[in-house]
């Protein structure tokens, strides 16, 4: 009898024990790491001066955790209320580019505390269908976030869609805007083997990337074809610069963001005027993946989908060199109009 009783005793201690750590981890991962980092985050710039755009690091923590439960539906309209979360326009876009690494920048500035990410790609402003929807239903797609707070959504046909610098600019005319690009014929490749995924993924047979890029007429370089288009960065942003100064762009470099990504995160940071705060403890290196990973805290890391990192077909190399040459003119004018050089062959 009292063996049953010292057995059942240490069941007991055992579920305690289990429920206390428990409950610790959970306390860790709301507060979060971020209280190593110093105690008030302020807001400056066109997004609210310094003072009235301050709170405290900690109650960022706790603001995503509730942010988590209210889209889980397990927090009241009221909890919302009286955090004062509201569902606002975006402060900045990600407009593009295709393939350039636009998914990875965005859940990279949401490591920052006075950063809140739209999950999804709206299509609002490339979409006619959405855009005749109206502004109101633009903003409820939208998460909740502090006022002082920066929304940020990404969809990369902004850039090359005529009508959006137009339905941008009318929405807000000095949003800031980040076009995240990467080497064009690495670009047009991962382009290319994105499309020839889905295709396979449905069994369906596709043409292989030199017979896309390269005219068989004329055995020059395929501008019709949309994944070369694409990758003509400087028509594109031409035709936004009719809308926006080049100060209301911030050019990303999305080969270096792949390889040393603190450095191109914190031009950003400078670019949409807030504070540093995203450092090396929030990036490590996962070398089965071969990708830097996100540490929010000691408890929450998170890597970008599998599908991210694709591994490009061969490609012909004198295709290559006739498509860096076909480039070349349009990356110095890309340069030139946008103030920053990039290394690219």
């Amino acid at each position: 009898m009292l063996f049953k009783q010292q057995v059942w005793l240490r069941q007991k201690l055992l579920v305690l024990g289990s429920l206390a750590v428990g409950s610790l981890l959970y306390l860790v991962a709301r507060v979060g790491s971020l209280d190593r980092l110093q105690p008030i985050c302020p807001i400056e710039g066109r997004f609210g001066a310094r003072g009235q755009a301050e709170f405290p690091l900690r109650a960022l923590q706790f603001k995503r955790g509730l942010l988590h439960e209210f889209r889980k539906g397990n927090s009241s309209k009221e909890q919302v209320y009286l955090h004062d979360l509201v569902q606002q326009l975006p402060k900045a876009i990600i407009i593009g580019v295709r393939k350039g690494g636009t998914r990875a920048l965005l859940e990279m500035l949401n490591l920052h505390p006075a950063v809140v990410k739209a999950s999804q790609e709206i299509h609002f402003f490339d979409n006619d269908e959405n855009y005749a929807k109206g502004i109101e239903w633009y903003r409820k797609k939208m998460p909740f976030s502090y006022p002082q707070q920066i929304t940020i959504e990404k969809s990369p046909a902004y850039f090359i869609t005529e009508e959006v610098p137009e339905r941008i600019y009318k929405m807000n005319s000095s949003i800031k805007l980040l076009i995240i690009v990467r080497e064009p014929t690495t670009r047009a490749i991962s382009d290319y083997t994105q499309v020839l995924e889905g295709k396979e993924r449905k069994n369906k047979t596709y043409y292989k990337f030199e017979k896309l890029a390269i005219d068989p007429n004329t055995c020059e370089v395929n501008t019709k074809y949309k994944a070369v288009r694409t990758s003509i960065y400087t028509k594109h942003l031409e035709r936004w610069l009719k809308y926006f100064p080049i100060e209301q762009f911030h050019i990303v470099d999305g080969d270096r963001l792949i390889t040393e990504p603190l450095p191109e995160l914190q031009l950003v940071e400078k670019f949409l005027n807030l504070p540093p705060r995203i450092s090396q403890y929030n990036l490590y290196f996962n070398a089965t993946r071969g990708f830097y990973c996100l540490r929010f805290n000691i408890i929450f890391n998170k890597c970008l989908a599998g599908s991210k990192g694709r591994i490009h077909p061969e490609v012909d190399p004198s295709v290559i060199t006739k498509l860096r040459k076909f480039f070349h003119p349009f990356n110095q004018k890309f340069y030139q109009i946008t103030g920053r050089t990039l290394n690219w062959p």
